[in-house]
């Protein structure tokens, strides 16, 4: 752990040895540290950089999450940088410089402001090593134009950055080794983030933002530097900014749906295709004179997505909706220009995308930080929903609870919805058979229907949206393979037999993907059907048999579709209700509820999840919650509607009744005296435990307050009780009362070993979840007969975790306390079968308790003819 702790403090100091060597080396005839090393190094430290600031941001550290992560990116274009150097790829005159000066002068800026930030928040180690860092890529840019300048000031600035580090790496050491007993000033992190913490709980706070936002500075300073001058070409040199943007961008989009934030999750998708796009029109002149196309179709859709994105983002923060409609600006400037890229007024948004980008980076990081805030409009629009009746923007800790189990990333629906657009138009361009890449579609249709369609498949399955993650799986193959065979000068006469049997192949993969989906929705049937459409077309296109129209019809149909379903899913995260509706199952199947209605899924390790379970059981509701064997479906007793409910859900006999569970005697203790005292201590002796103990039925049931609900609890002779060993569950019965229980699967079905499960098996018929992962055991519990504890006699109905003779010793102890005769334990006889095929007992596992049913089998261990089983 302590050596852990020394990487993730002391990257940013070996990076800044290494360049302040390079520095101080510099004006030799040769460097010390050779360039393709260097860069190879630096791209090392900054994925670890990038480790690091990822891994303290689980802690909410934003400052040192933003610092790490812009380093890292300033290290990785830097290196490649270097490393095209090295090679020999940068010989031109100035090539060096124009290479570097965009990126040294967004990161000038970028670190800059979180300098300041670091600085009025009192966070000054952090706030130096930004500084100083800021300071050196400054000094480097003046070097580059002016000869008085020289790099010894750079090595300075990295100097400091090392013993900053080295001090700050010294701190966190002693703060570790004495068990933080010693922390020097500056290196306690443990004290500031508590706020941070406090603001975390009560709302989502998007980290990452701040490195997304700098992320978008990098990409407009590489175009807007040559509008400005500050750089005399685009060339090959620049692509590292771009694409090590681009890559870190797609990062900040995963790291965004970790954070709750779908709306600047999907933004910061788009900029990354942007910035692809950039890097490929750079990259491209390499192997073909003129410059690349840009299919206008696609840059006019892109440019409404935006609108759209930038409408929606307005009702959260009006500030960060209007920086959105310079990216609107953008998409008509590139589409306006066919050399987009290359052009003097794409060129100009980029310098205000700059400027803009740096003053919300600025907003961002001040807000999360600082406890009086810039005001952004927050409440504004908030204020003016609130009066209406029609829209209601969704808020609550359950926002973004998933269909099956707890995930820990918003839905990435939205995403894969508006790639399927994207791609769609993209396509409608025809390549040029002579010059196959000279079009931009290939970064159109394989990052935004390949790449990011990708990303948002495997959020969909994280999310247990399995059906969802295969199709967009299953599409984003079909995008890359497509555009890269052919718009990448791969496709030809001779393999159209073998693209047609490839694409033949999808498409009976996408008709079993349209079937399924007639269990779904209407939305996800169309959507589905339309992408056969763009299969055909490729199949036609294949075999030179493709109809005038019919590819640019089935484009704009799938599009379209897209587009529905893109603002349904928009809809669906912002407000309450179904605005645009994705509508039912055209195919609906007898009990199944899984994905019909949202049921409320909260991890069980939060107290407060468990104390909103609580809430429900006392409202009468129905919840699934685990123990330390199988999950079980749980009622409060003193609600006798709810412990019908859970019956009716069951689709239970009146042969198979549920258990009861208390969390301590004292819950019995009112009717202490209706119990024998020998069966009053034996239960004081062998609970908390996984052993469930059948007791006869009593006067003591009414003290419960189930009223007439008490018939489906037990047997007219018995009642199966325990205390389980399970502190999750017993602290939700000190919160709620005595609970009844049964297993969570409709009878006769497998157990339930996963809080997946309990929502798929009994669909809507739950209030909600207590999830906790797979069950830890599948052991069945011991149940054992105490009806006739009285005469010193026991049976036993199953032996399963604890062994009968645990049990026997428990109970010996017991005898010799009330100074009884020790009893052996005597199995059941067959004239008491028709007793206990009504007993109950407790379900699979230590801790759980549900309802039995009887099972004739011959039981090797204790020769009893009836065995249990739930």
């Amino acid at each position: 752990m302590i050596k852990l702790k020394f990487l993730k403090t002391r990257h940013p100091g070996g990076g800044s040895l290494l360049l302040a060597v390079h520095f101080y080396g510099l004006p030799g005839a040769a460097p010390l540290i050779p360039s393709t090393a260097l860069g190879v190094l630096l791209l090392i430290l900054s994925s670890l950089l990038a480790y690091a600031g990822i891994r303290r941001s689980l802690r909410n550290a934003s400052l040192f999450l933003s610092l790490c992560l812009t380093i890292s990116v300033f290290w990785c274009g830097y290196g490649v940088v270097f490393i095209l150097g090295g090679q020999g790829v940068l010989n031109d005159t100035g090539d060096f410089r124009n290479a570097l000066v965009p990126g040294l002068v967004t990161f000038t800026l970028a670190l800059l402001i979180i300098a300041v930030v670091g600085f009025l928040c009192r966070e000054v180690i952090l706030a130096m090593i930004a500084s100083a860092v800021s300071l050196a890529s400054a000094h480097e840019v003046a070097m580059h134009y002016s000869t008085a300048f020289g790099s010894s000031a750079v090595a300075c600035n990295y100097m400091i950055v090392c013993l900053v580090g080295g001090y700050f790496a010294l701190g966190r050491i002693l703060y570790f080794l004495t068990k933080e007993k010693i922390a020097l000033p500056g290196t306690d992190l443990a004290k500031k983030k508590t706020r941070e913490q406090i603001q975390s709980t009560s709302g989502s706070v998007n980290h990452f933002a701040v490195t997304g936002l700098i992320l978008n500075m990098l990409s407009a300073s590489v175009f807007g530097c040559r509008l400005l001058g500050i750089t005399g070409k685009l060339f090959i040199g620049q692509v590292p900014w771009l694409w090590a943007a681009g890559i870190y961008q797609i990062g900040i989009c995963i790291l965004s749906y970790r954070a709750m934030d779908v709306l600047m999750a999907t933004f910061f998708g788009f900029t990354s295709i942007l910035k692809f796009a950039g890097g490929y029109c750079l990259l491209y002149p390499i192997w073909q004179p003129e410059e690349p196309s840009f299919p206008t179709p696609f840059l006019v859709v892109f440019s409404i997505l935006f609108v759209v994105l930038a409408l929606f983002l307005t009702l959260k923060s009006p500030v960060d909706g209007l920086y959105l409609l310079f990216y609107v600006a953008y998409c008509i400037a590139l589409a306006c220009r066919p050399k987009g890229f290359f052009e003097g007024g794409p060129q100009g948004v980029d310098v205000a995308i700059f400027v803009a980008s740096a003053l919300m980076a600025l907003i961002h990081l001040y807000n999360v930080k600082a406890s009086a805030k810039i005001p952004t409009g927050k409440g504004a629009v908030k204020a003016l929903l609130a009066r209406s009746s029609f829209l209601k923007l969704r808020e609550g800790a359950d926002l973004h609870a998933p269909y099956l189990g707890y995930s820990k990333y918003a839905d990435a629906e939205v995403l894969g919805y508006a790639c399927s657009v994207l791609a769609s138009f993209a396509v409608t361009m025809t390549g040029d058979p002579q010059a196959p890449l000279a079009t931009v579609v290939i970064p159109w249709v394989v990052v935004a229907g390949g790449i990011l369609k990708l990303l948002s498949g495997s959020v969909a399955f994280a999310r247990g949206k399995t059906l969802e993650s295969s199709a967009f799986i299953l599409y984003a193959v079909m995008w890359i393979i497509w555009g890269l065979t052919r718009y990448g000068g791969l496709y030809g006469t001779t393999r159209s037999f073998h693209a047609a049997a490839g694409i033949i192949a999808f498409m009976l993969f996408n008709g079993f993907i349209v079937f399924c989906t007639l269990f779904l929705n209407i939305a996800w049937f169309f959507y589905s059907l339309a992408f056969s459409l763009i299969a055909v077309s490729f199949l036609l296109e294949a075999i030179h048999a493709l109809p005038a129209g019919y590819d640019v019809a089935a484009t704009l149909i799938f599009g379209l579709v897209s587009f529905y379903c893109f603002l349904s899913a928009l809809f669906n995260s912002i407000f309450e209700g179904s605005c645009l509706p994705m509508g039912r199952a055209i195919v609906q199947l007898s009990g199944v509820g899984g994905g019909m209605t949202k049921c409320l899924h909260l991890p069980a390790r939060k107290a407060s999840s468990v104390k909103r379970i609580a809430d429900i059981l006392k409202n009468g509701g129905t919840c699934g919650i685990p123990t330390d064997t199988v999950y079980v479906l749980v009622a409060a007793c003193n609600r006798p509607d709810a412990v019908e409910k859970a019956h009716h859900s069951k689709r239970q006999a009146q042969d198979r009744p549920m258990s009861l569970w208390i969390s301590s005697l004292k819950q019995l203790e009112p009717a202490k005296h209706l119990f024998a005292p020998l069966l009053w201590d034996f239960m004081e002796a062998a609970w908390p435990s996984p052993i469930s103990l059948v007791v006869p039925r009593g006067e003591w049931v009414d003290f419960l307050g189930m009223k007439d609900s008490a018939k489906y609890v037990g047997t007219p002779q018995s009642i199966a009780v325990r205390i389980p060993d399970c502190s999750v569950t017993t602290h939700l019965i000190d919160l709620v009362g005595p609970i009844v229980v049964t297993s969570a699967n409709p009878t006769g079905e497998a157990d339930t070993t996963h809080h997946n499960q309990v929502y798929a098996k009994l669909g809507d018929k739950v209030d909600a979840v207590l999830c906790d992962g797979p069950s830890p055991e599948n052991i069945a519990s011991t149940v054992v007969d105490c009806t006739k504890i009285d005469s010193g006699n026991i049976g036993f109905f199953r032996v399963g975790i604890i062994p009968k003779s645990q049990v026997l010793q428990i109970l010996e102890q017991v005898q010799k306390k009330h100074k009884l005769v020790p009893a052996s334990g005597t199995c059941t006889t067959k004239g008491e079968e028709e007793h206990l095929n009504h007993s109950h007992a407790v379900h699979n596992g230590v801790g759980t308790a549900a309802s039995e049913e009887t099972v004739p089998v011959q039981s090797p261990d204790d020769g009893c003819e009836n065995h249990t089983r739930l």
